[in-house]
């Protein structure tokens, strides 16, 4: 299939295109009545992000979706942003705008091949069975021809997967490597399996952990589906705020988009709350995968001991197990994962620099970041809390 047969768009909403023809792209299973494989590029989700003013004007994150066609049938979408800033994004290159402009260039805007605000892994380059390679080479090819036809600095790929990272290295992006914690099914059969894999001390503090969480003095449900109601929205847009305020200065998020949220994707939510004296105080959100649960969002309203670990990790891993999930990935950051059963695993984005020198720089400082990650995973994963080799029962 030659190169000359494919067609590039780009558009200006995902909201624009049939949410049929992306998800054909995004994830084939939908059509069947299937879960997604990764619930952050199907329609619903990246459509309630503009519907609900969380990306557009005023935001940093400009919509240009694009598009990759064959005699006018879509055969690959990207949801690719223009970017006025590097909020948001959790690969942070702010060394690297700092670097650029110090030297007398201009950063921004950028562009980026990303899910806002939403640091899981998934397929960035979104093509329909069979024409991975066709869809992922063109929607490269279109994106560096934008960039480099409105004289952008560059372009990034963030979250995507090892495959797309391999295939993207090889057609000449480099490649970054970063490091999350994630949780890892082997089969448990119920909490206490996966409470014996681990060495005694990890299985007492947890154990512990989760005594004095779940003794706070009220009750915590675990919500999905029809169970979600607009109160517990109200509620949790509380905590988010809170958290939002303190991480980032202002929510991300507006309050619109949890309405979108409710009304298309509720199937896909679960929702841990905890309740006392009849008010919701605290609160997590995940997203349900095929094979994973996504933590996404905590915060509260009254700080108790633990009870930050039971809703967010412990709850997580306990949904997990009783469906059978294979993983639970957790967000960005945070070595305190490491003593409550989440590993340390790579991550991987891809990036375009439109100036040579700059590129070959990012480079060497790439070359040196791969090991250092390497070092330091294969560190952590030493210190991990699972039972060596040869360790004592209790």
């Amino acid at each position: 299939m030659s190169e000359t047969q494919i067609e590039i768009n780009v558009g200006h909403a995902v909201s624009d295109i049939s949410a049929d023809e992306w998800d054909a792209c995004a994830c084939p299973k939908i059509g069947d009545g299937g879960r997604a494989d990764d619930p952050f590029t199907i329609h619903r989700f990246l459509s309630a992000l503009e519907s609900s003013g969380s990306v557009g004007p005023g935001t940093g994150w400009s919509p240009r979706p694009l598009t990759a066609s064959i005699d006018g049938k879509i055969i690959a979408v990207a949801p690719l942003y223009v970017k006025s800033h590097s909020q948001g994004e959790y690969i942070f290159d702010f060394s690297w705008a700092h670097a650029y402009e110090n030297a007398g260039g201009r950063y921004y805007p950028k562009l980026q091949v990303a899910v806002p605000f939403t640091p899981a892994t998934g397929r960035r380059f979104l093509t329909l069975p069979g024409l991975e390679s066709t869809g992922q080479a063109a929607l490269v090819q279109g994106a560096i021809q934008l960039a480099t036809d409105n004289h952008l600095s560059s372009l990034h790929i963030t979250f995507c997967t090892s495959a797309e990272a391999e295939a993207g290295a090889q057609m000449g992006l480099l490649e970054r490597k970063s490091q999350q914690f994630h949780w890892v099914n082997r089969d448990y059969e119920d909490f206490d399996v996966f409470l014996s894999d681990l060495s005694s001390r990890k299985r007492k503090n947890i154990r512990r952990e989760r005594r004095i969480a779940n003794d706070f003095g009220g009750r915590i449900v675990e919500l999905t589906g029809d169970q979600i109601k607009p109160e517990h929205w109200d509620a949790f847009w509380q905590f988010y705020q809170d958290t939002g305020a303190r991480k980032w200065g202002t929510p991300y998020l507006t309050r619109a988009f949890f309405d979108h949220v409710q009304e298309t994707m509720r199937d896909d939510v679960l929702l841990v709350l905890a309740e006392r004296n009849g008010r919701y105080i605290a609160g997590a959100l995940n997203f349900i995968g095929r094979q994973t649960l996504f933590g996404r969002y905590w915060g509260c309203m009254e700080d108790y001991p633990c009870l930050h670990f039971e809703l967010c990790y412990y709850r997580a891993i306990d949904y997990a197990i009783r469906h059978k999930l294979r993983c639970v990935e957790a967000g960005a950051q945070g070595e305190h994962k490491l003593a409550r059963g989440y590993l340390p695993v790579t991550t991987h984005s891809l990036h375009w620099v439109a100036d040579e020198g700059f590129g070959r720089a990012i480079e060497q400082f790439l070359e040196a970041e791969h090991a250092a990650v390497d070092q330091e995973k294969e560190i952590l994963t030493s210190y991990g809390p699972f039972r060596k080799t040869g360790d004592e029962e209790e």
